[in-house]
């Protein structure tokens, strides 16, 4: 379906909260300036996109380590030479993570913080395979602007503040010498740093220098394998060498649908970005309003029954009892569809065919983009740390179920269901460009109202971001910022949504977008207002 209808210009502001950015030889967007400078110079330095990709996700694990670090997760979704591929470089679960090893141990879920919710962490290994297939300049080149910030320190964010403030509080609430390893490297003095106040890291300078030396393979069989299995060991954690020596990222295909004349792609599961295209799909199986409240109404519902899909089915593809084709089928998506009237409704999940994050994009003049996304998941993620390697682990594994018959079960090796999720448009045979929205759950929520903004609405690509947002937490509860419209809020309500202002805008997500214009080559590019971020041109 092909539509032109625009909505109220008081939801959807004519006016952006930053103007938008245009450039013709390369475009750098995420969530820190220095960060974005970092991928800059480097395609000054005639790297292309997939160079300046990495080295602005190694510069980001300095930058921003309340989100993610060298003990992340990582996809990502790459235009090169008019095709698109896909990278998984999740992490599986090691070999001793039972249910029934998690239940001796005492728990009845799997604990968000300590070494039981660390999975394999597959950030280095990501930089090193897009750099091998992919990149131009030499690897260790990559990670140097990266080392030189950590070893020299950078002058903390606001917003990054905020949330390592955030994360002391958290952790401090643990009486473990487990923690004493991210104090000892995050807040060494007890507390946060300031905003604007120097702060360095020379033991994750070095962990960054031994990567890029050996092109991440110190962090699974060299070093500092050794040095995350013994601390591993001493700390209750069933991580060991052996399960970071077999790990490999997974080149997969992007799964997608069409949506108003573009093609939208996600990364397959264990990613969650299945969600996104089933709302999507959904909406474009009903016609369009010309109403906004009605249009809003619409894109709330389709997306809660995607979330219920998504909690149901899935985690590893080869796990699930569906495939993405059934998900994904017109007659499936047409029966969800139907279930969307005129209020609002408590979801649940369908069953077809009976029977905590950074993210970035890049472009080059060549044509060549990046959609990457890395995430420890829950802010710093376990609060484990490697002593004197700066190497913060993140929490994945905490998404696993310890319930058997779950889909997402606890499994040896098995990789859990994935929040993090890069997108990219296309249309025809030509990249439009990467987009993103980082921040947990909202991830998917924030891609529908992100390709929904640029597609639907007509909005450039900042103020696709800056338009308000809203979020589904349970139920027919629907979060909405506090610059979003009362007179839509009340209509909703009206329509039995339950709306709740919420001050604090973080919790809905951050995200970049680039998009390209297929005749004049032209870049533009939106930064999220939510954040410290910035999108550079070249």
């Amino acid at each position: 379906m092909q539509h032109d209808v625009h909505h109220d210009a008081l939801y959807y502001p004519s006016a952006s909260r930053r103007m938008t950015t245009f450039g013709k030889r390369g475009m750098v967007a995420t969530s820190q300036p220095l960060a974005a400078q970092v991928g800059i110079t480097i395609l000054q330095q005639g790297g292309n996109a997939v160079d300046a990709a990495i080295a602005t996700a190694a510069a980001l694990t300095v930058v921003e380590p309340t989100s993610n670090g060298i003990g992340s997760d990582a996809f990502a979704i790459v235009w090169v030479n008019g095709k698109l591929h896909g990278l998984n470089a999740s992490g599986q679960a090691p070999k001793a993570a039972t249910i029934e090893a998690m239940k001796a141990l005492g728990h009845d879920r799997i604990p968000s913080h300590g070494m039981l919710p660390v999975t394999i962490p597959g950030a280095p290994a990501a930089w090193a395979a897009l750099s091998e297939r992919f990149g131009r300049l030499p690897f260790a080149e990559l990670l140097a602007p990266a080392i030189a910030l950590a070893e020299e320190g950078f002058a903390v964010t606001p917003v990054i503040h905020q949330m390592w403030a955030e994360a002391v509080h958290t952790y401090g609430a643990y009486d473990d010498p487990a923690f004493t390893a991210w104090f000892d490297t995050f807040a060494p003095n007890g507390r946060a740093p300031q905003p604007g106040q120097i702060w360095a890291s020379p033991g994750h300078a070095e962990s960054l220098r031994a990567i890029a030396e050996t092109r991440a393979q110190t962090f699974y069989t060299g070093e500092l394998a050794e040095r995350i299995d013994a601390f591993s060991r001493e700390h209750g954690g069933l991580l060991r060498k052996e399960d970071l020596a077999g790990y490999a990222p997974e080149w997969v295909d992007p799964i997608g649908v069409r949506y108003q004349g573009h093609d939208i792609w996600e990364i397959p599961p264990n990613g969650s970005g299945l969600i996104v295209l089933q709302a999507l799909g959904m909406l474009d199986q009903l016609e369009e309003s010309s109403d906004t409240v009605e249009t809003l109404h619409r894109r709330i519902e389709a997306t809660k029954l995607a979330y219920m899909d998504g909690f149901k089915h899935l985690t590893e593809r080869g796990a699930m009892a569906h495939t993405t084709e059934q998900l994904l089928s017109d007659e499936y998506l047409k029966s969800r569809a139907a279930l969307i009237g005129e209020q609002a409704v408590d979801p649940t999940h369908g069953n077809p065919f009976q029977g905590g994050t950074v993210y970035l994009a890049t472009a080059d003049e060549e044509g060549n983009m990046v959609s990457f996304i890395q995430s420890n998941f829950h802010g710093f993620g376990s609060g484990m740390v490697v002593p004197k390697t700066g190497i913060s682990l993140q929490n994945r594994g905490s998404s696993f179920s310890l319930d058997p018959d779950h889909a997402n079960a606890l499994a040896p090796h098995k990789r859990t269901y994935h929040t993090i999720i890069p997108g990219f448009i296309t249309k025809g045979d030509q990249a439009v460009g990467p987009f993103g929205v980082m921040g947990g759950y909202m991830q998917p929520q924030g891609h529908v109202q992100v390709v929904t903004g640029l597609l639907n609405d007509g909005l450039n690509a900042q103020a696709a971001l800056d338009m308000p947002r809203w979020k589904w937490v349970e139920g027919k509860t629907i979060e909405v910022e506090a610059d979003f419209p009362n007179h839509l809020a009340l209509a909703l309500a009206r329509r039995g949504h339950k709306i709740v202002k919420v001050a604090d805008s973080i919790s809905f997500g951050r995200g970049q977008i680039i998009l390209r214009n297929a005749e004049s080559g032209v870049l533009q590019g939106g930064t999220e207002p939510r954040t410290d971020g910035a999108v550079l041109p070249l």
